[in-house]
This record gives structure tokens, sequence and C-alpha cells, in this order.
């Protein structure tokens, strides 16, 4: 990440870029716990407000301090010592440790700013952590926990890995995956809110596969109570399918009837896995894809050419040409050379004045080191790789590039 061509100045803002998730997920942890803290205070503040009006009209109306009174005032007490005991709790349970690893990765991108260049210890460091991060991040998302775990331990990044969020997501993709939407709808109802904000439909979804279930199960009364009391309070948003819903007891799971052989459809758990997902990471401003992913995507698309696909065109050295870098590099559009750069396939060095291409009689370049070197190891005599022509080091003209 350099601002030129052999600069090895940081570039702080592409940096930067690629960190934002980093920094914003213990933030959007720390406020949920401040909103979760807020409702908590409001409710009780509530009760408490309440309790000291029927306290007040019943002095105003001539009530004297009787036994009632001081009921109420002793469970005024009670409801304050509760509310400092769950506050106390959650300051000690979420507060703190959320301000410690914000504390932490803030201190951790600073490093970045303070380095000079790349070359500095300080940022090679960093780079290293950086690394390991985002192989945590990708076992994580890939379902290796064991390696992720590992390696958070091996290398002391707890707080700088979001361990916690992805062993929450697996526990209720889990349910999902054996058809249990209990969990998910437990997450939803924690995040009713945010969900709403976001316009998301997940718990719309949850709740229309578990009545699918039932009328799966041919529980008629059943599935018509659910209805009534789940699904039916979404009709603003979701009236078509509430329709499709109703008139799906009138279908067995084995009908060959469109839309209701979709609804019976089983892949639609896996849509739902999907759907969670994607919502989690919305939530907590994470991308859809891991950060090592992103990362190769870039370097990808600097390397990316047409010829990269073209089976007699491989080198050793390229990343696109590997297969497993190859699929990855499929993404990502090929790269716009500004300047051409010609590459010889025997040594796979770049060719210009100090190495200047050479052709054979048939047409074929390759570098002149490369050409020396073979000439070198025998007798003066060099082989065209592709063709299998061979001639001496003389016979060769040299090309030039305009």
């Amino acid at each position: 990440m350099s601002n030129g061509a052999g600069s090895s100045k940081v570039n702080v803002e592409g940096v930067m870029l690629f960190e934002q998730p980093f920094a914003r997920v213990p933030f959007e942890n720390y406020r949920k716990v401040f909103r979760t803290t807020q409702r908590q205070i409001e409710k009780d503040f509530s009760a408490m407000q309440t309790a000291t009006n029927d306290l007040v009209e019943r002095s105003k109306n001539g009530g004297g301090v009787d036994e009632d009174a001081v009921q109420g005032i002793d469970a005024m007490i009670t409801r304050v010592d509760n509310l400092k005991r769950k506050l106390s709790d959650l300051n000690e349970n979420f507060g703190v440790p959320t301000q410690a690893v914000m504390k932490e990765r803030l201190e951790h991108l600073s490093v970045v700013e303070d380095a000079q260049t790349q070359t500095t210890p300080e940022y090679q460091r960093w780079s290293d952590t950086r690394l390991d991060r985002w192989l945590v991040d990708w076992a994580l998302r890939t379902g290796r926990e064991r390696t992720a775990k590992k390696i958070t331990a091996e290398k002391g990044i707890h707080t700088l890995v979001d361990v916690d969020i992805f062993m929450d997501i697996r526990r209720i993709e889990l349910g999902l995956v054996t058809h249990s939407c209990t969990e998910a709808l437990a997450w939803c109802n924690e995040n009713k809110a945010a969900l709403r904000k976001l316009k998301s439909t997940l718990e719309f979804d949850l709740r229309l596969q578990e009545y699918i279930e039932l009328a799966r199960l041919r529980q008629t009364d059943e599935a018509i109570g659910y209805l009534k009391r789940h699904i039916v309070n979404w009709h603003d948003a979701h009236m078509q399918q509430i329709k499709q819903a109703t008139a799906l007891l009138a279908f067995p799971p084995n009908t060959t009837c469109n839309p209701y052989k979709r609804l019976y459809d089983p892949s639609r758990w896996d849509s739902l896995v999907r759907a969670f997902r994607l919502a989690v990471y919305n939530l907590n401003s994470l991308p859809t894809e891991p950060l090592l992913n992103l990362a190769l995507y870039a370097g990808l698309a600097s390397l990316k050419l047409p010829s990269c696909y073209d089976g007699s065109c491989k080198n050793v050295d390229c990343p696109v040409c590997d297969p497993d870098f190859g699929v990855l590099a499929q993404e990502v559009p090929s790269s716009h050379h500004v300047n051409s750069t010609i590459v010889c396939q025997i040594s796979g060095k770049i060719m210009n004045e100090d190495n200047p291409p050479m052709a054979f009689p048939n047409g074929y370049v390759y570098s002149r080191e490369a050409l020396e070197e073979m000439a070198a190891q025998h007798q003066g005599i060099v082989t065209c790789p592709r063709s299998h022509k061979t001639c001496t080091l003389q016979e060769l003209r040299k090309v030039f590039v305009s």
C-alpha cells in the first residue's frame, strides 16, 4: 500500500479504508449496551415516577402516612436498589470490557499513523498482526472455529478479533440448519429496533417458516393460531405473502402447484441462513466477504490479464495463474496498464533496456539474461521452450519495442 512505484511511504487512507469494520464492531456493541441500559433505566424510572405520583395524590387528598404509603416507599427503595445492581452488572459485564476492546483497537490503528514508511519495524509488526487478524476472520467465516481460536490464543489478539460474534452466528445458524427458528427469533427480538431501522424482513421470514412447518405437519389448528398471533400483524408490508400462507393449508406438502410448492421447498432454510448472516453483518458493519479476500482482490486486480486464462500461457510466479488464487481473480476486472510490460516466459523477469528481448528465427521472444544462461550451460546452443527449435546465441535477433 504505497503512494507510488518504488515508494515505501504508508498510504494511511488506503489502510484505514480496510480497517473501518475493525473499529466499528466494538462501537456498535457499545452502542447496543447503551441502548439496553437506557431502556432499563427508563422503565424503572417510569415505575418509580408512577409510584411517586400516587403518593403525592394521596397526600393532596388528605391521606396520612399509612401502611400502604410506607409499603409504597419501601417498594420504591427496593426498585432503586435493584436498578443500581443491574447498572453495576451491565457496567462490569459489558461496558468496561467493550471500552477496553475499543481502546486497544484504536491504539493498534494509531501505529499506522505514526509509521513513516512500510519498512519500519513497528509497521512490519503491525502488518504481521493485521495478517493474523485477517486469517482469524477468514477461518471464522468458513467454519474453522478451532483454527481461529488457536491463532487467536497463540498470537494473543483476542481483543483484536471478533470471535464471540462469529461463535454466536455459528450457534444460531446451526439451529436454522436443523430447522429450528428459536435462536434466530430470540436474536431478532434482541435487535428489533436495529432491524426495523434497516428495514429487514428477517423476523417475518422466520415467522413464516415456522408457520410453513406447522402446515407441513398438517397441524391446521396450531397453524391458524400461529398465523393470527405472529404473522397477520405484518399485513401492511407482506399482504401477498400472507394470502399465500393462508391458502397453504389447502395444499399438501407434495403439491405440484406453484407458489405453494416453493413455500414447502426445504431450500428456504438455506435462504434463511444467508439472510440471517447478512443481517448480522449489516448490524455490525461487517463486510460480506472475508477481509483476506478483499485484500487479495485488490492485489489480483492489478495483476490480472486476459492471457492469464489462456491455457498455453502460464507463469509459475503469477498469482492469477495459480489454481486457488485464480478462482478469486475471476471476480475482479482485468488490470489496466498505461505502459505495457513484457515478461520472459523462461525466467519470469520483466524485459527492459537492461534485459532486452531476444527473438528466435521463428519469432518467439525471450529475455537476453535467460538465453545467455541457457547458452552457457549448453555450449552456446539455445532451445525455444515452445517450438523446441535450437540455434546458436549469435543467431538470435535483438527486439526493439516501440
